[in-house]
């Protein structure tokens, strides 16, 4: 059984936002804009995605 995956890239950077944002961008192993990641869809990825929405986005949904 394949495990479903989200990708998700940043589009905003991370300057003069409030350290726990920044600190959930690298939870999710983002740090540069337009940098992308594929991830496991888990309830705490999808958490930290919906905690930060006006920096990242999430392109695609695989599985």
């Amino acid at each position: 059984m394949a495990k479903k995956t989200i990708v998700v890239q940043q589009y905003a950077s991370a300057a003069r936002r409030p350290d726990v944002q920044r600190r959930t961008l690298i939870g999710l192993g983002l740090n540069k804009v337009n940098r992308t990641r594929e991830l496991e869809d888990t309830p705490s990825v999808r958490g930290m995605v919906n905690a930060i929405p006006h920096l990242v986005k999430i392109i695609e949904e695989r599985g």
